[in-house]
């Protein structure tokens, strides 16, 4: 196989994870906005991102429980996780390129 179509590969599915991620984090600021307004949080949209990211959520909300009832700190960890996980990503999306154009 060519080294430039694998390259091309590897740098779609890059391209993809990297807007999936970007997706995400910007779904979780609208929940996290939405928690202010009641009425978007009620909606079908709402109702759409609570389904996303309650069950993501739920585990970082285990580990560390809303402090004094009212502030929810899981989704900082939760941007913090996804944060890492890119980096982890973009180490990855390299190394496969540098095997691809060393070899």
């Amino acid at each position: 196989m060519d080294k430039s179509l694998l390259l091309n590969i590897v740098s779609i599915i890059a391209d993809i994870s990297f807007i999936a991620l970007q997706l995400l984090r910007w779904g979780l600021i609208i929940y996290i906005l939405s928690s202010w307004l009641p009425a978007l949080r009620e909606s079908k949209f709402g109702e759409f991102l609570g389904k996303i990211f309650e069950p993501i959520l739920e585990p970082f909300r285990k580990l560390i429980p809303p402090l004094g009832g009212m502030l929810d700190l899981s989704p900082i960890i939760l941007f913090i996780v996804l944060w890492l996980f890119q980096s982890g990503l973009v180490a990855v999306f390299n190394a496969i390129v540098t095997f691809i154009v060393q070899f």
